[in-house]
């Protein structure tokens, strides 16, 4: 025999119980995501910015050297770019010259413009001329040539005097450019000695 059919109870359809839990997941989500590529965004330009730094630090640096060069050849030829005598009695020199209020008048040497010897061509990306200042230090005992008291193992031994020969020392400070005129740019000094 047949059972005889029985129609199912009606059931009430679900009510969605997430109530917009999906939407504020998703606006969650997607606030999570523009932080990260903020982040990036800030990070690529902060790279971008300590690259431009350090590629003006080196212009400067290179234009520092140059003036160091230069002082070095204008040594050689052109006393009148020596500043003072500092081994003189009475003279003091500051370890900068640059930052020396006492720094005879035109003491600052400028490097001309050119492609010839002892001259720069800062081009257009350099932010301006370079400077040094050339001070003499005196005459000292060479070390390579001196063969006096305590210069070999004789001397030391037996007291013999050898001879000994004198270099005049020079200290050239030189450096990237003048600060008034440069503004927010890379200075670089730099500083050494120059036996003649």
């Amino acid at each position: 025999m047949k059972t005889p059919f029985k129609p199912k109870a009606k059931t009430k359809p679900r009510t969605n119980q997430q109530a917009g839990v999906a939407l504020v997941v998703a606006l969650v989500l997607l606030v999570l995501v523009t932080l990260v590529g903020l982040a990036a965004i800030r990070g690529t330009t902060m790279q971008q910015k300590m690259t431009s730094n350090f590629y003006d630090r080196e212009l400067s640096f290179q234009s520092a050297e140059a003036a160091l060069r230069a002082a070095d050849t204008a040594i050689q030829i052109n006393a009148a770019a020596i500043a003072r005598n500092c081994g003189s009695g009475g003279v003091v020199c500051l370890a900068n010259p640059f930052t020396d209020p006492n720094l005879p008048a035109n003491s600052i040497q400028t490097v001309v413009s050119g492609t010839g010897a002892g001259q720069f061509n800062p081009g257009a990306i350099s932010a301006s001329q370079p400077q040094y200042v050339i001070e003499n230090f005196g005459a000292y005992p060479d070390p390579n040539t001196s063969t006096g008291f305590g210069q070999t193992a004789n001397a030391a031994q037996y007291g013999a005097q050898g001879a000994s020969t004198t270099a005049i020392y020079y200290r050239v400070t030189a450096r990237s450019g003048d600060p008034a005129s440069i503004g927010d740019r890379a200075i670089v000094t730099l500083q050494t000695m120059v036996k003649q």
